[in-house]
């Protein structure tokens, strides 16, 4: 099983180089990330934004131009996204990242149902941190902060299903999914808890496979084994959940936002459910984090073919 986001890394270069359609592509950390990447052999670029601006900053943080296969002049937000895509779509790229583009724009051009890379599923984020205080499994994932603004129980299975292929894909066989809630106890006050305790359920009758589940349960007894023990919960999942559905988007893009600004944790992330992982961190996310997102995605890929 894969640990750590350096073994993420190591672990892609295995299947590399992948080609990365960048939509917005005038954006320093992206820039910087592809470089990398490039010089590790992991990635190299397909950059759509405007040509004088993404040539200035490779040179203004001295990086290899050969780390971009091509660069196409589209300085339009919504062109660049629709034209990365679209390189995405008909084979020339493996993998799409969102540069100085909004995800809005991005995830329209995802989801446009003739020129889009829809399959059918949901598209969830999969917020993946490590965790230097959990061994030996430090990785974490958050779902979904991303995409599906206020998922309904249906959704919420797909969310489930979205991450763990990323656990899958991590070698985790039998990831511990944790349905969060502000209580773990069932109450119609929350809805969150009866639909946590419904797909919960579902789990144990066998309508979710690949993993474990359980919900609701509130996020001390989630992660911690002193709490759950405290609280006298007894469950499968509680104490050590590999992945934590949040109940809306709100939720988990807080909870995935402090394990950067509070605690300083590394990170990566994927957006799951389209023809090909998406990669759109955050604008204020440092190069190491899309150096790494760009790994993650690259794996997912590499285990979709057979790798």
């Amino acid at each position: 099983m894969i640990g750590t986001l350096d073994e993420v890394l190591a672990e892609a270069l295995r299947f590399g180089p992948f080609r990365v359609a960048i939509a917005g592509a005038a954006d320093e950390a992206a820039l910087t990330a592809v470089a990398d990447a490039y010089a590790r052999g992991l990635a190299r670029g397909l950059a759509f934004g405007p040509r004088d601006r993404v040539q200035s900053l490779l040179e203004e943080i001295g990086a290899d131009a050969r780390c971009l296969e091509s660069l196409e002049d589209e300085p339009d937000e919504q062109g660049s996204c629709k034209l990365a895509v679209e390189a995405v779509r008909s084979g020339r790229a493996d993998l799409l990242l969102k540069g100085k583009v909004k995800t809005a724009t991005l995830l329209r051009a995802v989801l446009d149902p003739e020129s889009g890379l829809r399959t059918g599923r949901l598209l969830s984020d999969v917020f993946v941190f490590e965790n230097p205080k959990r061994a030996p499994n430090r990785l974490q994932m958050i779902t979904d902060g991303g995409v599906t603004v206020k998922p309904d129980l249906e959704q919420k299975i797909q969310i489930i299903q979205n991450a763990v292929e990323v656990a899958h894909a991590l070698g985790n066989r039998q990831p511990r999914v944790a349905l969060l809630a502000a209580v773990e106890t069932v109450t119609a006050a929350i809805p969150s808890t009866q639909e946590a305790a419904i797909i919960s359920q579902m789990w144990r009758r066998g309508q979710i496979s690949g993993c474990i589940v359980d919900g609701p349960l509130a996020l001390d007894n989630a992660v911690s084994v002193e709490a759950a023990r405290a609280k006298g919960i007894d469950s499968p999942v509680a104490g050590d959940a590999d992945i934590l559905v949040c109940p809306d988007i709100e939720s988990a893009n807080m909870l995935a936002k402090s394990t950067t600004y509070f605690a300083g944790f590394r990170l990566a992330h994927v957006v799951m459910g389209a023809l090909a992982p998406v990669l759109i961190p955050s604008r204020a996310d440092a190069a190491e984090a899309k150096l790494l997102s760009i790994a993650l995605g690259g794996l997912v890929l590499a285990r979709r073919r057979g790798a």
